[in-house]
């Protein structure tokens, strides 16, 4: 695969092969985590709702403290390296920017941005799924809260406690007990009847997908407590990854045997859309 850099000792950008890619190991990524990411789907060659992940991306470098990344050389990058990797006609593009090299602590030092476009398959998606329940809490109230960072430990902790028991995604609760999101995705219910999705102000990152189906097929922003999980008469998940993804069972409890019908139709509504609008 091709992978397109720029900051690093690569100036303003360049694509080469990912096994020749070299980063200092000073970058503050590696050392702290400290940067932002996005991950947007591309079918042949042409990315979805580039503009809005892009938007995010500096959103969340702006938020953790970082200067606002140059968002045209990024999206150039991004159309670089799938040019460069056109045998892949379903791409998963991960766009990661960093604050550079930086002290082996915390401290930042002024320099140049780290900036990674990377491409490779995107997994097919299933239509249902199930997902175990963390056993940690989200705090609504960080520093981190709503960025999309590539401090991801946390969520990598709680998917593979998801995993350990037959689920594919683990969501999360915030400290006030309601339902925040998951690991990578944002989550709806079909509670009383309505289509709820829990606020920005609980936790959840503002995802795209989530976006969308708010704007194109519609839904409310509402606190959902966790002791009203049970009375949920449908769920799902929606993501870059994900589309919108029916749950079928939380913690091994099943809330349907398949997408409901508010479910499958806001499925519906979200890939006509998309289909129609490569950049909504």
């Amino acid at each position: 695969m091709k992978v397109w850099i720029a900051g690093a000792g690569y100036g303003p950008g360049a694509v080469v092969d990912d096994r020749e890619a070299l980063i200092p190991v000073f970058d503050h990524g590696i050392t702290v985590g400290d940067g932002v990411f996005e991950t947007v789907r591309a079918r042949e060659g042409r990315p979805f709702a580039l503009t809005r992940h892009l938007r995010r991306l500096g959103r969340s470098a702006v938020g953790l403290g970082l200067a606002e990344p140059d968002l045209d050389l990024i999206a150039d990058g991004v159309g670089r390296a799938l040019a460069a990797n056109s045998e892949v006609v379903d791409a998963r593009v991960r766009i990661t920017v960093t604050d550079g090299t930086g002290p082996l602590g915390s401290d930042r030092v002024a320099g140049e941005q780290t900036a990674i476009v990377a491409v490779g398959p995107f997994p097919a998606i299933e239509p249902t799924t199930d997902v175990a329940l963390a056993p940690w809490p989200r705090n609504e109230c960080g520093a981190l809260t709503g960025l999309k960072t590539t401090s991801y430990a946390d969520n990598v902790r709680a998917l593979a406690h998801a995993r350990e028991r037959g689920a594919s995604e683990a969501v999360f609760r915030n400290v006030s007990g309601n339902l925040c999101e998951g690991t990578g995705s944002n989550v709806f219910v079909v509670l009383d009847g309505r289509l709820i999705t829990p606020p920005l102000s609980a936790g959840p990152l503002a995802g795209i997908t989530r976006e969308l189906v708010l704007e194109w097929f519609g839904g409310e922003e509402e606190d959902v407590p966790m002791d009203r999980l049970p009375d949920v008469s449908e769920a799902f998940l929606t993501s870059t990854g994900r589309d919108v993804q029916a749950i079928l069972r939380v913690d091994g409890r099943q809330i349907s045997s398949g997408p409901g019908p508010v479910t499958t139709k806001a499925r519906s509504a979200f890939l006509e859309r998309a289909a129609a609008d490569i950049d909504p």
